[in-house]
């Protein structure tokens, strides 16, 4: 039903590319259990993530999207669910500006798509393939690298790349066809004592 929201063409590709809901529901738990104030999601795509949380929880959300119509549609959604107070949407990609800071960053396998066959992807607005794969997990491991202590990194199905070693495990689904994980940056005495 929340899909019956989206643009007709949005609708019917959403179960490939969007995170579902009942996922949307167990992070947004995690979120109000570990008092999570920011999050973005890199590769918002609609929206539907954050809307979603927005709507089950506490929270300020704020999506990074490289398609302009994708962003368009997101703030839309928003708009209908009355949340535009606390999510809003970047039009934006990796290594074009600046990525939003926030406790945490929310990643459903973002960059997969460009190692799908051009039948497999969602269009050919942007630039996709191999190289851009490459280039688009570094910017997140080196994001990650750099973000201070405390930092929270929620991924369902990954990212493509490796979380620092800095990262421990906090939380972990794997009853879903993909797996989410809630990770957090620990300080170097937090590592040794945990």
């Amino acid at each position: 039903m929340f899909d019956g929201f989206l643009p007709l063409e949005l609708r019917l590709v959403s179960s490939r590319y969007w995170t579902p809901l009942s996922v949307v529901l167990l992070v947004s738990r995690w979120i109000a259990h570990f008092k999570i104030e920011t999050v973005v999601d890199i590769g918002s795509g609609a929206g539907k993530f954050c809307v979603a949380a927005a709507l089950a929880g506490p929270g300020r959300f704020t999506g990074l999207e490289q398609r302009p119509r994708l962003v368009s549609a997101a703030r839309e959604l928003a708009r209908r669910f009355e949340v535009e107070d606390r999510v809003r949407f970047i039009d934006g990609s990796l290594g074009n500006g600046t990525v939003p800071t926030a406790e945490a960053y929310y990643l459903y396998n973002p960059f997969g798509e460009n190692l799908f066959t051009p039948a497999g992807r969602l269009d050919e607005d942007v630039e996709l393939g191999r190289d851009r794969f490459r280039r688009d997990v570094f910017a997140v491991e080196e994001l990650l690298a750099n973000a201070p202590v405390g930092t929270y990194l929620i991924t369902y199905n990954g990212f493509g790349g490796e979380a620092p070693p800095s990262y421990r495990e906090l939380r972990f689904d794997h009853s879903r066809t993909s797996e989410l994980c809630l990770r957090r940056k620990m300080g170097q005495e937090q590592s040794r004592t945990s």
